[in-house]
């Protein structure tokens, strides 16, 4: 009976776990990266702050690693005039809809020690994902209508 009792209760956990497609984006997503470019949904000069870091211009260029065992992470800013160094994050990819292949990546600053000082994270949409590339879209809204940022990335 205990066996029969521990069988039904890891079927039931393997069953709620992630799904097959985010099982294997994680696995692309692990590595390397370069955020290549940032780009606007509207032509203008804007003066954003990403993640409430650091502007668009020192992102770029910015060398990012993915260890999705334990979803933690790192960015390195390195343009100088801009505040350098690594920072820390955790992270979550969650399938929205698995027909589309939509996904919400879900990114949470934390300290060296993967502890968060704010509790605030960003929710952004991971819109394309390969083996070389990666990009990341997030609305915000100005003047009451939708700009979107856009962040590329290429695989090292």
């Amino acid at each position: 009976m205990k066996k029969l009792l521990i069988l039904i209760i890891s079927v039931g956990l393997f069953s709620c776990g992630t799904s097959r497609t985010v099982r294997e984006s994680k696995k692309v997503i692990k590595g390397d990266w370069v955020l290549n470019t940032i780009n606007y949904s509207l032509l203008g000069t804007y003066n954003v702050t990403l993640l409430n870091d650091v502007s668009k211009d020192c992102f770029e260029g910015s060398s990012w690693s993915f260890v999705p065992n334990n979803n933690t992470g790192t960015y390195n800013i390195v343009n100088a005039g801009c505040s350098t160094g690594i920072r820390y994050f955790n992270f979550t990819i969650q399938e929205m809809d698995e027909k589309t292949g939509l996904y919400n990546f879900l990114l949470k600053p934390t300290n060296e020690k993967g502890k968060s000082e704010t509790n605030q994270g960003f929710r952004l949409k991971l819109t394309s994902l390969s083996d070389t590339n990666m990009q990341w879209q997030q609305t915000i809204y100005v003047d009451g209508k939708p700009f979107m940022i856009n962040m590329n990335f290429n695989k090292q």
